[in-house]
C-alpha cells in the first residue's frame, strides 16, 4: 500500500499558508455539562467568525443544524451538511499532506472515540473520508488509531507527541513504539519524532500534545509550564521541558523553548479543566487564542504576540469550549495551500 512519504508528500507546519480552516458544529449536548451546550455553540461561532477574518472557514454540521449554524456564524462562514457525531474535527478530520508539485491529499486515521471514552461516535469515523471526497482529494488510509490533536509537526521532518497518548493500550495495543514511529513517518513525511511524557491532568484525550506544546516555527516550541511545585501538572510539565531542551529536530537543531504559564486551576464536577494557551489556531496572518477569565490571560497574550510578531493575535473566550473536553485547536483543522 502506497504512503504519502513514498510519493513525496509531507505535512506542512501549521504556520504555512492555508486554503481554509475546517470546523464542525456542536451536535451532541451530552458532551457538555447540563445547560452549557448553547454557550458552547456561541463560542464555536465566535471562533469561526474570528478565523474568517484571516482565511475562509467551512463549518461541517449535521443536516438538521444548517439553519442554526448559518445564523450563528454569519455570511462569512460556509456551512456544509455532513452526518457527524460530535464537533472535534481536529481529531476526526483528515490530516492534510502536500508536495511541491501541486498535489494535496489527506491521511484518514482510524478513530475510536479517544480510546473508547465515548459511545455513539460512529459517524465521526468517516468524517475524514467525507471531507476528502468532498474536496476530490486523494485519501491515504492509515492503519493507526490516531487523533489529529495528538501531534504537531514542524514541516521539516519533525513531530512532537506524547507517550501517554500514542503508546496508550486503548489506541494501538498490538503495535510497538518502533512500529508506531514507522507508521507516523510513512504517513506524515517525517524522519524524527520527539516523545514527551504525559499531558495535562484529567485530560480525557490521554495527553494530547495540543494541550501542552506546539511548534511556533521550525526549531521553536511553545510549551505550557507551571512554577508551582504543588500543582499536579508540575512534574509532568518539567519533564516535558527537559525532554524538549535535550531534543534535536530533523535538521539537527537544538530547540528554542518558549514557556507559557498555565492559568489557575479550575475544576468542574470534580474534574480539572484543561485550560491551555497552546491550544490555539494559527491562521493566515493571525492567531486565534483562548482566554479563560484568568489573570494569566494577559501574560499569555503577550507571550503569543512576541512569538508570532508578524500576525495579529485575537483572544476569544474559550471556557465554554473547554467544558466539552477540548480547546480552539481541537475544533479546527487547517487545509494547507500548495507551495
Amino acid at each position: 500500500m502506497t504512503t504519502p512519504a513514498a510519493e513525496g508528500l509531507y505535512m506542512p507546519g501549521e504556520w504555512e499558508q492555508h486554503t481554509r480552516c475546517w470546523m464542525a458544529w456542536p451536535c451532541r449536548p451530552e458532551t457538555w455539562p447540563e445547560g452549557a451546550f448553547d454557550a458552547a455553540t456561541d463560542a464555536y461561532a465566535e471562533v469561526a467568525r474570528s478565523i474568517s477574518r484571516f482565511e475562509p472557514v467551512t463549518m461541517v454540521c449535521d443536516p438538521a443544524d444548517v439553519a442554526e449554524a448559518s445564523l450563528a456564524c454569519g455570511a462569512g462562514v460556509e456551512i456544509l451538511p455532513f452526518p457527524i457525531s460530535d464537533s472535534w474535527i481536529r481529531d476526526t478530520g483528515p490530516s492534510f499532506v502536500v508536495d511541491g508539485k501541486g498535489q494535496v491529499g489527506g491521511v484518514h486515521w482510524r478513530f475510536n472515540a479517544w480510546g473508547g471514552n465515548y459511545e455513539g461516535c460512529e459517524k465521526d469515523q468517516q468524517v475524514g473520508r467525507m471531507v476528502l471526497e468532498h474536496l476530490g482529494m486523494r485519501r491515504f488510509e492509515a492503519p493507526l488509531v490516531m487523533e489529529g490533536g495528538s501531534f504537531h509537526v514542524d514541516g521539516q521532518g519533525t513531530l512532537i507527541t506524547t507517550e501517554q497518548c500514542l503508546l496508550n493500550p486503548n489506541r494501538n495495543p498490538s503495535l510497538s513504539k518502533a512500529e508506531i514511529e514507522e507508521l507516523l513517518k510513512e504517513h506524515l513525511g517525517l524522519s524524527t519524532i520527539i516523545w514527551l511524557g504525559e499531558g495535562y491532568q484529567d485530560d480525557e484525550t490521554d495527553g494530547h500534545i495540543d494541550e501542552i506544546a506546539l511548534f511556533v516555527k521550525p526549531g521553536v516550541v511553545m510549551a505550557i509550564t507551571t512554577d508551582d511545585p504543588g500543582d499536579a501538572n508540575f512534574k509532568a510539565f518539567q519533564d516535558n521541558l527537559d525532554r524538549l531542551k535535550r531534543a534535536r529536530d530533523a535538521q539537527g537543531r537544538e530547540l528554542e523553548v518558549i514557556p507559557v504559564r498555565q492559568p489557575a486551576r479550575r475544576d468542574e464536577n470534580g474534574v480539572r479543566l484543561t485550560l491551555s494557551y497552546t491550544n490555539l489556531y494559527i491562521a493566515n496572518g493571525g492567531i486565534v487564542m483562548p482566554a479563560f477569565e484568568d489573570p494569566a490571560d494577559d501574560e499569555a497574550y503577550r507571550t503569543v504576540r512576541k512569538a508570532f510578531p508578524d500576525r495579529e493575535v485575537i483572544q476569544v473566550p474559550a471556557l465554554d469550549i473547554v467544558r466539552g473536553g477540548g480547546g480552539i485547536h481541537c475544533i479546527t483543522q487547517q487545509q494547507p495551500a500548495v507551495r
